[in-house]
């Protein structure tokens, strides 16, 4: 299956498994069992995002995501996923910009901030604006300014994918997310 993006003048294809569009195209459940597929998946270590963004009503909006990807060098396409059970889900489907914080070591009290509901997540963070307004987590490893070109249905969650117009990468030790746990990182001994 190959689905086209706008980006302005330019279009670009996105290869789906195969797997995954037979499975759209028929109700299939899996034999799993929930928790321990989850567990089982915990065992990929990722980092730790916080995505922002602008409500259309002009309020900052976040969420503490680890499923973030580099799609395409050119044009610069990242993605991430949004749960369809997220009470913030309509307004980043909304927003026409959002950010990729990637927290640093430090930061894991942020993570645990935007992955807890409450009336004002960005109480205590410190912040810049950047592009369309979107906020900007101070003291991240990296930042990805993205304009969204497309969402994408995928089971349980939309596939937000965004092109970069502005990045930084200050880099530091990053939070990392492994079998439910925070964890740093360390050089290994043998390199």
């Amino acid at each position: 299956m190959r689905l086209l993006v706008r980006t302005g003048a330019r279009h670009f294809g996105v290869r789906l498994a195969e797997r995954f569009t037979a499975g759209s195209r028929r109700k299939r459940h899996t034999p799993f069992e929930r928790r321990d597929f989850r567990r089982a998946l915990g065992q990929y270590a990722t980092g730790v995002t916080v995505v922002t963004a602008r409500t259309t009503d002009g309020r900052p909006v976040g969420m503490t995501a680890n499923s973030f990807a580099s799609v395409s060098l050119n044009p610069p396409i990242v993605l991430w996923c949004l749960s369809k059970n997220a009470p913030s889900l309509p307004h980043f489907t909304a927003a026409s910009h959002f950010a990729i914080n990637v927290l640093a070591a430090d930061q894991h009290h942020l993570s645990r901030q935007f992955a807890t509901p409450a009336t004002d997540k960005f109480a205590r963070a410190p912040v810049t604006v950047g592009t369309a307004g979107t906020p900007l987590l101070d003291g991240a490893v990296a930042r990805f300014q993205c304009r969204t070109v497309q969402h994408i249905d995928a089971g349980d969650h939309v596939i937000v994918l965004g092109e970069v117009e502005q990045y930084e990468a200050p880099g530091g030790e990053p939070l990392v997310f492994h079998s439910g746990s925070y964890h740093m990182t360390t050089r290994h001994p043998d390199l």
